[in-house]
Order: structure tokens, then sequence, then C-alpha cells
């Protein structure tokens, strides 16, 4: 009747053409739900520290991801993942400065977080500025593009590349500090670009 019978014809959409067709198929949008909510929650807890807190980031990040759906447009480079952590990401930031305002956390933020927090506040128009990030990851050494491509494009924690790599969490943590040092010093040779539009447009991919 409504062209997917079966949750193993679901499965086998993309992420991409799942979202193209929510508008006009809104039961869909569970395949999305079921791919991404544990991975959201954790992500959600690992910026603000809060159970529950991260629950409503989840949900939040999910209805915004549902009204915007008919934002995100299918082109080459262009992947949901990308574009759904970003908006998760963005939803848990605002939570958090809302919680300090109300006194409700005295934990600081991760580094990582604080500093994207703090670039992002002057980074519109990332989607402009792809071709440049993608134009200086290639420029980098090896070990250092495929540590800011797992972290910040894949979304990898430091523990999953340190498990993969048989490295320590220290020694990721120490190279993606320097793989972003090289990458701001690449990115001066870019122009019209700012480095901390683009850092920042890399840290929210």
């Amino acid at each position: 009747m409504f062209g997917l019978s079966t949750n193993d014809n679901i499965k086998e959409l993309s992420d991409e053409a799942v979202l193209a067709r929510v508008q006009s198929e809104p039961w869909l949008f569970t395949a999305i739900l079921e791919r991404y909510q544990a991975a959201f929650l954790r992500k959600a807890k690992s910026i603000i520290f809060n159970e529950q807190d991260a629950e409503e980031v989840v949900q939040d990040a999910f209805t915004k991801i549902y009204i915007n759906a008919h934002k995100f447009e299918i082109r080459e480079g262009a992947k949901f993942s990308s574009w759904a952590y970003t908006i998760l990401i963005n939803t848990a930031l605002t939570r958090y400065q809302k919680c300090v305002k109300e006194g409700k956390r005295t934990l600081l933020l991760d580094p990582e977080y604080m500093e994207l927090m703090g670039e992002a506040k002057g980074h519109s128009g990332f989607e402009q500025d792809k071709d440049a990030i993608e134009r200086i990851l290639a420029k980098l050494p090896g070990h250092f593009a495929r540590v800011l491509r797992l972290h910040y494009l894949e979304h990898w924690s430091h523990k999953d590349i340190a498990d993969e790599s048989g490295e320590t969490v220290g020694a990721i943590k120490a190279r993606i500090h320097r793989a972003k040092a090289e990458f701001r010093k690449e990115s001066t040779a870019v122009d019209g670009v700012s480095w901390i539009t683009l850092i920042s447009g890399l840290a929210l991919i």
C-alpha cells in the first residue's frame, strides 16, 4: 500500500533516500531513529554529562532533523550523517549553555567542545567552505588527514580510533592536536576563507 511493506525493504534504503521521502511517507523516519538513536545518545552524554538532558537533546535533534528534512540536498560529498550530527551537537551545546546559565551545570565541557562552541559563533555558510576543507585535507600528511577524517568527518571517538590503530588515547589526542595545527597552517593559503571558519567547519561536519 505504501510502497514499502517490510522492515527489510526499509533497511535497504540509504539515510539520504529515507530523508528525501519522509515528507510524503513520514513513517519512514523510524528507520533514522533506529539507526542513530543509540549513537546520538552517546554523543549527547559526552557533551552534557547528564542522561536525562541527553535524552531530551536527542529528542529535540530528531525533531529538528524531521522538520528540516526538506533542507537537506542530496549531492556528491553531502552525507546525511554529517548534517545530522551537526544538528545534534549544536542542540547539545545550546542545552549546555542554558544549563550553565540556570546554575544546573558546574562541569566544564571537554576542551574539544569548548573550542567548537567558541569558534562556531563566528561560523556561517559551511557548505560553501566544504571544497576548501577537502583541498586542505588532501595536502596534509596521511596520518594527520586520516585522524581528522575519522574523528570529525566520521565521528569516531578518541577511544575508537585508539582501539582501531592499537595506540593509546593520549597518542590519538596528541595527533589530532598536531593535525589541527597543520590544518591551520595550510588553511592560510586559502583565499577569502579564515582558518577559524575552516576549522570550525571541519568540527561541525
